[in-house]
């Protein structure tokens, strides 16, 4: 079948779009649709995607419009994708396990292993053996059981899940790993917005946004900081066009330009379809990698002195005095900073930087929205703390239209977050589990990602579980991961389709196949569904609608308690076998262990969902001294020697997190390959290296170790001077283990100093 195939490796470069979206995204998104299932069930997916009583989309976090408000077709091309990438009718059957080897699947491509389609058993491969085989669910359930009962201490198990996996699913998750006796419950989050929530809890008492998506819509001003919405959450762009029609403004903070951000074609409209459109920002600040913390410690300036040559008219000086703390030290550590610094950092003009400062007086509310650009850089946490600062000045903080908004990449990162799934979870919410199911969890912290890759390194960890992603593409530093997870004893993935965590693995290793958001899920004749939370903290149930791709298919939940069953043994406190036939059950200890949830079944049943309070808009911040808090934050920028670039690892508009759809990135022209990296023209000419020349990346890490990426092809891109960027997981090679962000631990995948290096072309 053709569309298992790997696409050719051909570079072919247009120039970049100007506006996103349109008609061409429709036709792609039902073109990928129809390879990889048929009309009816394309229909029957793209008809119940984000409506009320349908499937949740496992794509992207984004917020649904109120049901009485929501079109039909609430779906952008990559959601459309993304469903029937996992509703396709392609399936990986134990013919395919006896085809190829282990040794062999690691030589494929990430793409190919994705196209092969969906798991239909659970395999095994034994410590002996190169090659998966059927095994039974009694049987591997029993292994894994067996394994974990053997460990010398419950804290050499790793249990890891991503965003994609339900409320019910996360809460069984960390319930069991916790009355099994660790805290260990790494996360994708500890690899993407860790930044926001450490800096957020540390500033404003809650790791959470703090805005709602009407307030998007009515907000004078939004800043869209180091995000590609056009192609990580296409459907934020009607939200900003619905902002600039009632009157805001958007300012864009990208050290690359984005389509999206330029001109947005709502393919909902007859406008959006058939003219041009509707432009989003109306200023485009391309800073330099790693410089947005230099921008707003110099916006900061700016309104502390019109304040003083206008005292009381710009800062907000009554929520200044009753709602915050630290703002004399803050104050005084910014009027210290340099211009010079703020230029050499940035890479913008202090006009620039002023015609901000003036959007920012005439506007009575302002939003900040931001995601892994920012959070991905050594000083994450910093930034996003002076951003917290840059709100509170004028007031932006718990009023209708202003806030702080960190933009999710993954359907329920954030609801998985909310159910305890963190290795350094509260205490009162492991008192609220011994109060419910009579056993006291571990109070010691577990391991987050990047330290679990240590553990397995050197010896600490011989189990790892994970249920759902692909933690090996993910993770930094390639090879040092690939190596930490073949240490392991056991191995074990709850999984719908093949990725390269499969291949990487454990001396012993399991794949458990799963059902999908869109699958139908019947448990004792009775139909489920599970609930998920959005960026914006809204709650909303979630109904698959397709038959599953195999009968013997097991739900997550399912999988779970059987597991722990095995694993702890009758524990009649933790009914894990009504848990399995009526999620009802899950739901009802949900609302009596995690806040904000009472009555949890019964709210959900609203075609809404509903929405989880946030303390801040009621002027409670929940911080030591019960009010927000104005940080002094040091002035740091990442700064590349002669000779080297920033390079920043992104997303090509054809993938889905580790997983390319295509070999194509139309919104930046670059089509037929990903192995390439994108370059200022100048830059270029400073370097000696000709456009479309074949490169090595090399990233040099203080403990002297050069970790190569090779064979890149360069492109000439309209790239902040001094940055390169580049895809991944293909680059995570160059980020080392230990190059993380400050507080939260997070690898810096947006700040890797590297060096382009020619390589001889091979005739």
């Amino acid at each position: 079948m053709s569309g298992m195939d790997d696409p050719i490796d051909d570079l072919k470069v247009t120039p970049p779009k100007t506006w996103a979206t349109g008609a061409p995204a429709v036709a792609h998104a039902l073109q990928y649709s129809l390879s990889q299932t048929s009309p009816r069930r394309t229909a029957l997916t793209l008809l119940n995607l984000n409506q009320g009583k349908g499937i949740d989309c496992p794509g992207c976090a984004w917020p649904d419009p109120d049901p009485k408000h929501r079109p039909r077709n609430e779906y952008c091309e990559n959601g459309a994708k993304h469903v029937n990438d996992e509703a396709t009718s392609h399936r990986v059957t134990r013919e395919f396990f006896q085809r190829y080897s282990v040794s062999e699947l690691d030589e494929k491509s990430d793409y190919w292993l994705n196209q092969q389609g969906r798991l239909t058993e659970p395999v095994v491969k034994r410590s002996d053996s190169d090659f998966y085989e059927p095994i039974s669910w009694d049987d591997a359930l029993d292994l894994l059981a067996a394994e974990l009962r053997s460990l010398d201490s419950p804290n050499e198990a790793l249990f890891y899940t991503s965003g994609r996996v339900s409320n019910e699913a996360a809460f069984l998750l960390q319930l069991f790993a916790r009355a099994y006796g660790t805290n260990n419950l790494p996360d994708c989050s500890n690899m993407c917005h860790e930044s926001s929530g450490s800096a957020m809890q540390e500033t404003l008492g809650v790791g959470k946004g703090t805005v709602s998506l009407d307030d998007l819509h009515h907000s004078d001003l939004i800043f869209v900081i180091g995000q590609n919405p056009g192609t990580n959450h296409p459907r934020m762009l009607t939200a900003l066009e619905r902002a600039k029609h009632n009157g805001g403004e958007v300012v864009a903070v990208n050290p690359l330009p984005e389509a999206g951000l330029m001109r947005f074609k709502n393919p909902q409209k007859v406008r959006g379809v058939l003219g041009r459109g509707t432009p989003i920002a109306d200023q485009f600040l391309q800073i330099r990698p790693g410089g947005d913390l230099a921008l707003f410690k110099a916006l900061n300036l700016l309104l502390l002195e019109a304040e003083d040559a206008a005292p009381g008219t710009v800062l907000d000086q009554e929520f200044i005095r009753t709602h915050t703390t630290g703002f004399e030290e803050f104050a005084r550590q910014a009027r210290e900073l340099s211009w010079d610094e703020v230029h050499a950092a940035t890479g913008l003009t202090r006009a620039e930087i002023e015609q901000v400062r003036d959007r920012v007086l005439a506007s009575n509310s302002v939003i900040a929205c931001w995601a892994m650009g920012l959070t991905q850089q050594k000083h994450g946490v910093a930034t996003i703390r002076e951003v917290v600062n840059f709100l509170m000045l004028r007031g932006n903080i718990g009023k209708p239209g202003a806030g702080a908004c960190p933009v999710r990449g993954h359907s329920n990162v954030q609801g998985d977050r909310t159910m305890g799934i963190w290795e350094r979870v509260p205490q009162s919410f492991l008192d609220s589990l011994e109060a419910e199911f009579g056993f006291t969890p571990p109070k010691e912290h577990g391991w987050d990602s990047v330290d679990s890759i240590r553990a397995m390194l050197d010896g600490r960890a011989r189990f790892f579980l994970g249920v759902a992603g692909n933690f090996v593409r993910a993770s930094p530093d390639s090879e040092v991961t690939e190596k930490a997870m073949r240490q392991c004893r056991l191995t074990a993935h709850i999984s719908t389709k093949l990725n390269r965590s499969h291949t990487v693995c454990g001396e012993t290793a399991l794949i458990l196949p799963t059902l999908g958001r869109s699958d139908r899920d019947v448990q004792d004749g009775v139909e489920q569904f599970v609930t998920v939370e959005d960026s914006m903290s809204m709650v909303h149930a979630s109904f698959g609608r397709l038959e599953p791709a195999s009968e013997a298919l097991l739900s997550e939940v399912a999988i779970l308690s059987r597991l722990a069953r095995r694993t702890l043994g009758e524990d009649p406190a933790i009914p894990w076998e009504e848990f399995e036939s009526n999620y009802d059950a899950i739901r009802d200890r949900i609302s009596r262990v995690v806040p904000d949830f009472e009555d949890f079944n019964r709210r959900v049943a609203d075609p809404a969902g509903f929405p989880l309070p946030n303390p801040v808009n009621s002027g409670v911040f929940r911080t030591p001294s019960g009010k927000a808090v104005f940080s002094s934050n040091e002035f740091e920028w990442l700064s590349a020697p002669d000779g080297y670039l920033v390079l920043q690892s992104l997303r090509s508009h054809d993938q889905w997190n580790t997983i390319p759809y295509a070999n194509d990135d139309r919104y930046r022209g670059i089509h037929d390959a990903r192995r390439v990296v994108m370059v200022n023209p100048a830059d270029l000419d400073e370097l000696g290296i000709a456009d479309r020349s074949a490169v090595d990346l090399v990233s040099v890490w203080h403990d002297g170790v050069e970790r190569r990426a090779p064979n890149f092809r360069v492109v000439a891109y309209p790239a902040a001077r001094g940055s390169a960027a580049a895809y991944y997981p293909e680059t995570n090679v160059l980020v080392p283990l230990d190059s993380v962000a400050d507080v939260s631990n997070t690898p810096t995948s947006k700040g890797v100093i590297v060096r382009l290096e020619p390589v001889t072309e091979q005739g």
